[in-house]
């Protein structure tokens, strides 16, 4: 829920030793861009995008991460598609842990159109930023692997959001 806690996020990244979402202390918000796994043509498209814009993420106080449920091996891989320096990813994300994020889980359905075999249950992608203070401002979660959110629009939202000290909105339960 908006304004709420996030669940615990701790995780193992490929460069940057472990990640624990309540350790961060960026100025603004931790962007979290939960991507399918390596098997995803879509993904490795989304996260080229997210390394281009990394840096404009990073100029207005947000921190960012990339995480799967994949192997060390599969982010690994991933990564090596990507431009240098490349994203901070995580990997090994427990599936338990993507449900409790609210993100759906697939099974197989064997190689990808790239050729590249679906692990047996992964979990489908979402976005979040989250408070420094680890509550909830924004969340998005897909069934899917399409139409996910431009990060451009992300951008500018940001900037609007930031100027305006926007308050997080959703947050009516009942």
């Amino acid at each position: 829920m908006p304004r709420q806690p996030v669940p615990p996020l701790q995780l193992p990244t490929l460069a940057h030793g472990d990640y624990v979402l309540m350790d961060e202390k960026p100025e603004h918000f931790s962007l979290l861009v939960f991507y399918r796994g390596l098997h995803c043509p879509i993904c490795h498209k989304y996260l080229l995008e997210l390394s281009r814009l990394q840096g404009e993420f990073e100029r207005r106080g947000v921190a960012v991460l990339a995480l799967s449920t994949d192997t060390a091996e599969r982010a690994q891989a991933m990564a090596d598609k990507l431009p240098k320096p490349a994203l901070r990813i995580g990997y090994g994300l427990p599936l338990e842990q993507a449900r409790a994020w609210g993100l759906y889980v697939s099974s197989s359905r064997g190689p990808t159109s790239i050729g590249i075999e679906e692990p047996p249950l992964f979990s489908e992608p979402g976005l979040f930023l989250v408070r420094p203070d680890g509550t909830l401002y924004f969340g998005t979660v897909q069934t899917m692997p399409f139409a996910r959110p431009h990060f451009d629009e992300l951008l500018a939202t940001l900037d609007f959001a930031i100027a305006k000290s926007y308050p997080a909105r959703g947050e009516v339960a009942a």
